[in-house]
């Protein structure tokens, strides 16, 4: 959990970069602060008013968005990674050619959408304009990511992707009978895909994760008990223990998101 949320905070220290300088330490508190946070409203859609808390006022406009384009990054790996596994489970399973071009054509879509809106960022920005928190300040940053910044997000992400493939894969292992490697890691890529599609509301996440884990699981054998527990395990270390942690810091920090930051 410290590595899969560390490359997160150090991404995140890196994305924002261009537009205020924070330590590792600041980023830390933003992003469990924001984990803490997310879990209020269905996908996450609250965590980015915790984690522009920690910068300047006149720079949370411009961090809000960066903080959706952090997310686009991981996205895109997260399905790219879903869509090349279901394509190796079907072909193994036999099933129907359609549903599986379905589901090829719609990741590509996602993926090629949130591509689109990495390398138009700034004419989104002014877009959003017409919105007069997002227009607060003409001194705003104009953003925009070089390549080398591309090329540094898109491999911590995949690095990222790594670290929790394999915090569910020992955690599976460890549960249940040994499996060959490409057929739990590919049940594993799809459960990622799915559960990052899917808006989780928190007071059923758990069974939500459950159901699409006994899902993409479902040719395994004769699992269930240990599918359930690897996904709620997973879910308790990086969803529940963050957020425990990230109560701590807004308490600390005696946040009050009712206070108007912008001016």
């Amino acid at each position: 959990m410290p590595l899969n949320w560390g490359i997160e905070c150090f991404k995140w220290k890196l994305i924002t970069r261009q537009v205020e300088t924070i330590s590792y330490k600041t980023a830390v508190q933003s992003v469990f602060a924001g984990i803490c946070l997310g879990n209020i409203a269905p996908g996450r859609a609250m965590e980015f008013v915790a984690k522009i808390y920690f910068f300047k006022p006149v720079n949370k406009p411009s961090v809000t968005i960066l903080h959706f384009v952090n997310g686009m990054f991981q996205m895109i790996i997260t399905v790219f990674v879903g869509i090349c596994a279901i394509v190796y489970k079907f072909k193994s399973d036999g099933q129907s050619k359609v549903l599986l071009y379905s589901i090829i054509f719609g990741g590509l879509l996602i993926c090629g959408f949130f591509c689109l809106a990495i390398f138009n960022i700034s004419f989104i920005q002014q877009k959003l304009k017409f919105i007069k928190w997002f227009k607060v300040s003409e001194s705003n940053h104009t953003l925009s990511f070089s390549k080398k910044l591309i090329l540094q997000l898109v491999l911590l992400s995949i690095l990222r992707y790594a670290v929790f493939t394999f915090q569910f894969y020992f955690i599976y292992t460890a549960l249940s009978e040994p499996l060959p490697f490409f057929q739990i890691t590919a049940s594993i890529a799809g459960y990622f895909m799915l559960t990052s599609i899917i808006p989780m509301v928190s007071i059923i996440e758990p069974a939500i994760r459950a159901a699409i884990a006994l899902f993409v699981f479902n040719n395994n054998g004769d699992n269930s008990v240990s599918v359930i527990l690897s996904s709620t395990l997973l879910w308790l270390i990086n969803v529940v223990l963050p957020s425990l942690i990230g109560y701590a810091i807004i308490l600390k920090e005696k946040i009050n998101f009712k206070t108007k930051d912008v001016n």
